[in-house]
């Protein structure tokens, strides 16, 4: 069964000297529109229309001005019945008020690790006239738990915070998807803005409105789809990273490349090192692109219904994998072995050719992600696959891929094709 590949609709803001970004369609909802939101009254869609022109000024202001050898602002719409805009570009975090227009008060949830990158967003936004809220949580996986969650509301219910109030995530995807379940939750739903600091956060976790944490049966079992209100990444915020957390961040950017879009793995065989850089034009190129295959896919399908269900891809085995690891792996290098058992499971199931089954451990070595993993972790990791989401019942369902671009669903392998698969990637 195919997952149906995404149309790209990409739509590239680059702002000359003189020239204004082009207004919204007025048919589209605003990227400021409140998540959830899919209609509203006279008045409150000209609220929306006034915060998107608001954000769209603060834009310009910010330039989103290019100079010769700079990064191009680019706007990537999210489509559906809750739509938004993710924007990237290089120094952004001036524009985020924007996307607050008519709050009182934001909570800026960040992770410990930031405290100056949190102070920064905090004085933006308090200089919009707008009061702050810090809220600091643990970093990484140790953030997405029940109790952290709870501490952040009950922050909340002591400032007060009503539903015209919002919630602003920054930090990797961890926390990105703490601040989205914590926004969903209060009130039964407030707006969130997603400012992601990582290169997974960026390209995957931040976008696409799924939010949640971890228990000890799984990952990411406990959650809600709640849409952003925007999406901002700013680019310049990923020479900040260890580069090992830059490099697990391009396992999500492949995938996309396998999955939709094959110009993303011409670009990173062509140029490795520059695909490495955080700093180069390819990277910015890379951000776009892997933006662009996720927004299509959730545009389409917000809820994971169908073609959503390709972005899963590698996810199994990796989620598997983290719970083996007590989430000390990154998510990214659990993705990139997943994605080598994938592609094994596509061949050995005689859906995908060998030339880009093998592709897949090459392109991944380029950048230097792991491919294998050990040997006696199959029954644990067996045992974990059967609470994965995709599961209908007892039988497990993979994303494979029927050829480059073309995913699909594999429905019940039997337990002797799985083995044989995993056999490839063990170390």
């Amino acid at each position: 069964m195919r997952c149906g590949a995404p149309r790209r609709r990409i739509r590239r803001r680059r702002r000359q000297s003189g020239t204004q970004p082009r207004p919204a369609a007025a048919a589209a909802e605003p990227a400021c529109a409140v998540a959830g939101a899919a209609g509203g009254s006279p008045p409150a869609l000209r609220r929306r229309r006034d915060h998107h022109r608001r954000y769209e000024r603060a834009l310009a202001r910010r330039g989103c001005r290019r100079r010769a050898g700079e990064t191009a602002v680019t706007t990537i719409h999210v489509g559906g019945a809750a739509p938004y805009d993710v924007v990237v570009g290089r120094g952004l975090l001036s524009a985020l008020p924007a996307l607050l227009a008519g709050v009182a008060r934001v909570a800026v949830v960040s992770s410990k690790t930031q405290p100056d990158l949190a102070a920064r967003v905090a004085d933006n936004v308090r200089g919009a006239g707008v009061d702050v809220l810090p809220i600091t949580v643990p970093d990484g996986e140790a953030a997405k738990q029940v109790k952290v969650a709870a501490r952040c509301w009950n922050a909340l219910a002591a400032e007060g915070f009503t539903r015209t109030d919002a919630v602003v995530g920054v930090g990797g995807g961890a926390v990105t998807d703490l601040a989205g379940w914590v926004a969903s939750c209060w009130l039964r739903g407030v707006r969130v803005v997603q400012v992601p600091t990582t290169l997974l956060g960026m390209v995957d976790a931040a976008i696409g409105g799924k939010t949640g944490v971890n228990i000890a049966a799984g990952k990411n079992l406990i959650g809600a789809f709640h849409p952003p209100a925007g999406v901002l990444c700013d680019l310049d915020l990923l020479a900040t990273l260890p580069p090992r957390d830059f490099v697990a961040g391009l396992a999500e950017v492949v995938k996309a490349g396998f999955i939709a879009d094959p110009a993303i793995l011409d670009l990173i065989e062509r140029e490795p090192a520059a695909a490495a850089d955080p700093r180069s034009t390819v990277v910015a190129e890379l951000v776009k692109r892997a933006v662009g295959v996720k927004a299509d896919a959730v545009s389409q399908d917000l809820r994971e219904a169908g073609p959503r269900e390709m972005l899963n891809y590698g996810h199994t085995l990796a989620h598997a994998i983290e719970r083996h690891e007590r989430y000390r792996w990154r998510h990214g290098d659990a993705v990139a072995v997943g994605m080598v058992f994938a592609a094994s499971l596509g061949r050995r199931s005689g859906r995908l050719d060998d030339s880009t089954a093998a592709r897949h451990r090459a392109v991944l070595q380029l950048v230097g992600l792991p491919t294998g993993y050990d040997a006696g972790a199959w029954p644990s990791l067996l045992d974990s696959m059967r609470l994965d989401k995709k599961a209908r019942g007892h039988r497990l369902r993979f994303v494979v891929l029927d050829g480059l671009a073309r995913p699909g669903i594999l429905d019940d392998p039997d337990d002797g094709l799985l083995e044989a698969a995993y056999q490839e990637v063990c170390t």
